[in-house]
């Protein structure tokens, strides 16, 4: 049996779905199993739990052999940080340990390191978590993917909406700085994997796609792919960190707060997918598939 956490939402259930495809035993973790009726659908055992609650985590890693720990928050006080991504990653590890489970697979997210750990409480977050995680004892994969985009969730599909119905794209800071794309589908066949692939033991993977663009270039694929013209205007970082402060405050789902602004900032979101490719075997998607895929859905 594996239990996800994090199964019921944008990148957790196409991992679900892959590991359903393989006839793999699955529980999900939910907090309220109406948010479960799909992943229940395709035959997985739904777990009423959360990971604030620490007796939750343990009824539901109970006779489980491996967990894949998806569960975070983009936004929230430090306190928030501290109950659902560090301590509930502390109390699932704990809990793993007891039950005798023999895989612990992680996502992380690209960009988390010793020098951005501090940079916003998201990085310290997912680096505290990958320190629980590779000190556990726990057979483990950690994987660190970037932006993952997909047609239903994520942060793409703003971006398509905002090119096919702005008569002006906004590009926050000056355009330049670079990002790697990956496709929702190919981060759920690496997750999957890594759950038998003995080369994948112990190690951290960084994922993206084959293609390193800047924001600029992003913007002007989706506008091909929609056979859009649009002027584009740059927003400083600066005035849409004011923005996000308000975001934070309203009752909106959306992608955007202070810390977000900041990571964009700090660097670019890039690196070398050699060691996943050639790990794994697996060869993530191109940008502009993803951009038809994703414009076709």
């Amino acid at each position: 049996m594996i239990l996800v956490t994090g199964g019921t939402g944008f990148v957790g259930t196409k991992i679900v779905h892959a590991l359903r495809a393989e006839d793999r035993p699955v529980r999900v973790l939910a907090r309220d199993p109406k948010d479960a009726e799909t992943v229940a659908a395709w035959g997985c055992q739904v777990a009423e739990g959360d990971m604030t609650d620490a007796a939750s985590l343990r009824r539901a890693v109970a006779g489980c052999e491996a967990v894949i720990d998806l569960v975070a928050i983009i936004s929230g006080s430090r306190d928030d940080f501290q109950r659902v991504m560090i301590q509930g990653t502390r109390d699932l590890v704990a809990a793993a340990k007891d039950a005798g489970v023999k895989r612990f697979v992680l996502m992380s997210a690209l960009g988390v390191g010793e020098r951005s750990k501090d940079l916003t409480a998201y990085f310290h977050a997912k680096w505290d978590e990958e320190q629980t995680v590779q000190s556990s004892g726990l057979d483990y994969t950690i994987f660190r993917p970037s932006f993952v985009f997909g047609p239903d969730g994520g942060s793409l599909p703003i971006y398509i909406r905002q090119v096919r119905w702005s008569p002006v794209i906004t590009v926050i800071g000056d355009g330049k700085r670079k990002l790697q794309p990956i496709w929702v589908e190919d981060v759920a066949a690496f997750f999957a994997k890594a759950l038998e692939t003995p080369d994948a033991l112990n190690r951290t993977f960084e994922l993206g796609g084959p293609d390193v663009v800047t924001w600029d270039e992003l913007y002007d694929r989706i506008r091909r792919v929609l056979g859009k013209r649009r002027g584009r205007v740059h927003l400083p970082y600066g005035l849409v960190r004011a923005g996000a402060a308000v975001v934070e405050k309203l009752p909106l789902d959306l992608p955007l707060s202070r810390d977000a602004v900041t990571m964009l900032e700090s660097e670019d979101n890039v690196t070398d997918i050699t060691p996943a490719v050639d790990t794994f075997g697996i060869r993530p998607i191109t940008l502009d598939e993803q951009l038809r895929r994703a414009v076709a859905a």
